[in-house]
């Protein structure tokens, strides 16, 4: 995270890497190398935290995800991102017909009694 600034031992070599800000969070997608040449993928959720004196400290999490699970990970993320969103859609929906039910005996005529 943060650039390409060497590696130190235990580390590998970040190719590239794309930041997504997301309110207290950040995601870094970062691709690496392994010592035999293979590239990966290192999924970190970076979480700004403030401790009662008002010092400010970072919680991570990190996810390794290998070339073989690539295919398999972007399925499964795209199906469940699809399944959010129609969720999403339909509980809204169910919202708007429940409000619009609910009022739709208003007379505008009924407003200035």
């Amino acid at each position: 995270m943060g650039g390409n600034m060497g590696t130190t031992e235990g580390e590998r070599e970040e190719i590239f890497e794309k930041v997504v800000r997301a309110g207290k969070r950040t995601y870094f997608f970062d691709v690496r190398s392994t010592k035999g040449g293979d590239y990966y993928l290192t999924i970190t959720e970076s979480k700004k935290k403030f401790s009662e004196n008002g010092s400010v400290n970072y919680q991570k999490h990190k996810l390794f995800l290998y070339k073989e699970d690539f295919e398999k990970f972007s399925e499964a993320f795209s199906t469940v991102v699809k399944k959010v969103i129609d969720l999403n859609t339909e509980s809204n929906e169910n919202i708007d017909e429940a409000v619009s039910s609910h009022y739709s005996d208003i007379k505008f005529e009924d407003l200035g009694k």
